[in-house]
């Protein structure tokens, strides 16, 4: 996952706007109590999501893979009045200790939780997205991509993280894990599909940026 120097992103978030108290604390509790901390979007990609969402300015966004909440959070300051973001995760365990963050982050009314799983609970959402950030299990990225992209609006944005899974994209076939070959097959898709243009940014882990049209 680690494309650039350390002291160069290190520098990077020096001169970014910070986290916030919040997420700075979510970000610790994250790194010191939950199992796989790298999950974790982070102080630099969680101000690209807010950026992004700010820009956007959506009245409706869908999270598939919730994790702590880090991202929900970040994605969330830039909805509309009364807009609203639903964020799915098959993990009951986390549901206390994300829904407790977002209360403090002041989005209890706006972000919205849901527990199962996102190929069984995204067809009855029944809601036009405007934004749309995937970061789940790797192997059903074309499969959640199918999904969304009806219920999306013409102009909305699908965010897709890990889209160079730290480089492993690269690997000869025989070389790739199943969440690899995910990865390489949805970046193949996307690239070829007539509904989106795209962009695969080299940030962080790769994030595949695609605006339906």
């Amino acid at each position: 996952m680690d494309f650039l120097p350390k002291t160069i992103e290190q520098y990077a978030a020096a001169f970014s706007s910070p986290e916030g108290e919040v997420l700075e604390r979510l970000n610790r509790d994250t790194h010191a109590k939950i199992l796989k901390p790298r999950m974790l979007s982070g102080h630099l990609q969680g101000r690209l999501l807010a950026f992004i969402s700010r820009m956007v300015r959506p009245q409706r966004i869908l999270e598939i893979g919730t994790y702590t909440g880090y991202s929900a959070i970040c994605l969330a300051e830039g909805l509309q009045d009364g807009g609203r973001l639903h964020t799915i995760d098959h993990n009951e365990e986390l549901e206390d200790f994300v829904s407790g963050y977002i209360r403090e982050a002041g989005f209890e009314e706006e972000i919205i939780q849901h527990i199962g799983e996102a190929i069984d609970l995204i067809p009855d959402l029944n809601l036009t997205f405007d934004l749309v950030f995937v970061d789940a299990d790797k192997e059903n990225y074309i499969t959640y991509f199918d999904m969304v992209l009806p219920q999306m609006r013409k102009g909305g944005f699908l965010l897709a993280d890990n889209a160079l899974w730290s480089g492993k994209v690269l690997n000869k076939p025989e070389e790739m894990d199943d969440e690899t070959r995910g990865i390489v097959a949805f970046n193949e898709y996307v690239r070829d599909h007539p509904g989106v243009r795209n962009l695969l940014l080299p940030f962080r882990d790769g994030m595949m940026i695609l605006e339906k049209i």
